[in-house]
């Protein structure tokens, strides 16, 4: 029902062969680039605030630019980057030359392909945040293109650790910030080189040398360690090594596959399978703390760079931001929705012959399929134990199994988007009037004031959505009770590793239990919070620990879900309103291998979390929510 965005999706390519062999088997030297776009287009979900492309040659001769990048705002980023490059790419002309003249004519044909899709999280917009970013320099082996999915949560220190050694960064961001401190290995790994090699060798063979032996690894370990946050950092030298680095906690995700032609990175896995239509087993998790390192010869190599630290790979990505195709995601989704099954019985008094089950499309769809055929399971049962009942009692008869037979779910799709209403043209009430009418309903399947109606999403984080538009738009139709399902649980906490969740008064979770220490003459506990997050402050972030769990301390779950109930029900509704929550057992049950929850338990992955949310409590307390 809410949008919630994403930080970024990254895609690259490294061919292993020469370009004429891709020109010679698939018909085309755009080989690479139709590929980038299709692990690009299917990834949108993961970003459409904007994207770029860039492409390095290893074969322009001198004088002749090696390096190309292009980017675009929006939401078609996409499509106006290709419909940009694809014009000056000239197919029928280029796939006539010999691959020499491609090497010289073609911007956008070379080796390394680099695709990213951005969403903000800081805040910050306009193309000069939009990745690749670029670190040139006249020698091809100092030219680093970067990109990647990440968030950092130390940058302050970062940054002022790369000003201390003498640098100064154009622009304050954590792009910028990683993009020199990989700048300023990456220099010093060629100094490096330039003292092995400047006694035996004269120029160029001085620079073919340091190209053909650079160390990225070594690269990535210099710059690394100091890093705080979830990351998957992506880059290209202009002398032909490519890297993809993932953090030591495994937060955010990436994929690589591995053949005789290619090397692709991908933060999907069935992006990468469908796109090369290759088998799931031959795309690998990039493990965390590990990087990709493919060299200017092609050699592939996983090197651990970090270390890998304690298991905290995020579960929000597999509730809601990965591609559902993936086929763990895909059970997991569903078992998310089976394991709801027993709270949304309750909430209906168990009453399934009144109870009409749906949810609110699409991302919920998933989950959907598996409390209904967690339903389906429980109903199977009955019926089993109805039948055994008649037959111990001797009046088992045809029409009396017909009977049992013939109950079914109701499950009906309730809730229509019909249209995007443009609400940004009213203000206040008429917005909220305006938001109510964003869904339409399917009149005729609830039998007035006698039916519950069961809806499911994958999140409720803010509510919004919930008060200006479903609870009334389920409300037409006459139910005698609303339950609104979560399949995730309550979102607490802000993220800071890359999902544009940081600012805590958004959070309905969180007004709820202010507003439930206000009602039970516990608001002594909302200053008392603010004074230990200050104290919290003074000390190191490694020493730092979450003083907000104190806000929900008190309450149950079930009691915060009835004040949101409260808050979020708009005056008017007949119906009777429950939200259910999934919980945190629910999730670990049904998402085993991703055990990242800071969102709902508060519990961080790294010492920056810690401080970053006691930071957004004091901003909250002092009413500076927009400060970060």
């Amino acid at each position: 029902m809410e949008q919630l965005k994403h930080e970024c999706g990254v895609a690259m390519i490294r061919l292993r062969k020469p370009i004429e062999y891709y020109k010679e088997k698939y018909g085309t030297y755009a080989y690479a680039l139709n590929k980038l776009y299709l692990l690009m287009e299917k990834q949108h979900n993961r970003g459409q605030e904007g994207a770029g492309v860039g492409v390095v040659k290893l074969h322009s001769k001198p004088g002749h630019e090696y390096v190309f990048r292009e980017r675009a705002l929006g939401t078609n980023a996409i499509t106006e980057i290709f419909g940009e490059i694809m014009p000056h790419f000239e197919q029928d002309k280029v796939d006539s030359m010999p691959a020499a003249e491609v090497e010289a004519y073609a911007p956008f044909v070379g080796e390394i392909y680099m695709g990213h899709l951005r969403y903000s999280t800081t805040g910050k917009s306009g193309i000069s945040y939009v990745h690749p970013f670029l670190r040139r320099n006249n020698w091809r082996s100092r030219n680093l293109m970067m990109c990647g999915n990440f968030n950092m949560t130390n940058v302050d220190e970062v940054f002022q650790s790369i000003v201390d050694k003498g640098q100064h960064p154009r622009i304050y961001s954590d792009t910028i910030v990683l993009l020199e401190q990989l700048g300023y290995a990456l220099d010093r790994e060629n100094h490096r080189l330039y003292r092995q090699f400047r006694d035996r060798l004269d120029d160029p063979e001085l620079g073919i040398a340091i190209e053909d032996n650079l160390d990225i690894a070594s690269v990535l370990k210099n710059a690394s360690p100091e890093w705080d946050g979830g990351f998957v950092i992506c880059g290209a030298t202009g002398s032909g090594d490519m890297f993809a680095l993932r953090d030591s906690n495994g937060i955010r995700p990436a994929f690589y596959y591995v053949d005789d032609e290619v090397v692709v990175v991908a933060s999907e896995r069935p992006v990468i399978q469908t796109v090369f239509d290759v088998r799931r087993v031959d795309v690998q998790e990039l493990r965390p703390g590990s990087a990709i390192v493919v060299s200017k010869a092609g050699d592939v190599e996983i090197t651990d760079i970090l270390g890998e630290g304690e298991n905290s790979r995020c579960s929000f990505e597999r509730i809601y931001f990965s591609r559902g195709s993936d086929a763990d995601i895909y059970r997991e989704r569903k078992n998310l929705g089976r394991i709801l099954v027993p709270d949304v019985l309750n909430a209906v008094n168990h009453d399934l012959e009144h109870t009409v089950l749906s949810f609110i499309p699409n991302t919920a769809e998933v989950a959907f399929i598996g409390m209904v055929e967690g339903f389906q399971e429980y109903l199977d049962k009955l019926k089993a134990k109805e039948i055994e009942r008649m037959q111990k009692a001797g009046i088992l008869t045809t029409e009396a199994i017909e009977s049992v037979l013939n109950r079914h779910l109701r499950v009906e799709k309730v809730a229509i988007k019909d249209i995007k209403l443009r609400t940004f043209i009213a203000e206040g009430n008429s917005r909220n009037d305006l938001a109510a009418h964003v869904y339409d309903v399917t009149y005729g399947c609830i039998e007035n004031n006698v039916d519950n109606v069961v809806v499911i999403d994958d999140s409720i984080v803010r509510g919004t959505t919930l008060k200006q538009s479903i609870i009334a738009m389920l409300d037409r139709l006459h139910p005698a009770k609303i339950v609104v399902v979560s399949s995730s649980p309550q979102v607490r906490y802000p993220d800071y590793y890359g999902i544009d969740m940081s600012r805590m008064g958004e959070f309905i979770a969180f007004r709820a239990a202010i507003e439930l220490l206000k009602d039970r003459g516990m608001a002594y506990v909302i200053h008392e919070v603010y004074e230990r997050c200050k104290q919290q402050a003074k000390l190191p972030a490694a020493e730092q620990v979450n003083e907000v769990k104190a806000i929900y301390a008190p309450f149950t779950a079930e009691e915060i879900s009835a004040k949101m109930v409260e808050m979020l029900t708009p005056k008017g509704t007949k119906a009777k309103v429950q939200i259910v929550y999934q919980s945190l057992e629910g999730l670990h049950s049904a998402v085993t291998g991703c055990p990242g929850d800071w969102y709902f338990s508060g519990d961080y992955p790294t010492p920056g979390g810690n401080r970053l949310v006691n930071l957004a409590y004091i901003n909250y307390y002092e009413g500076n929510p927009d400060k970060r």
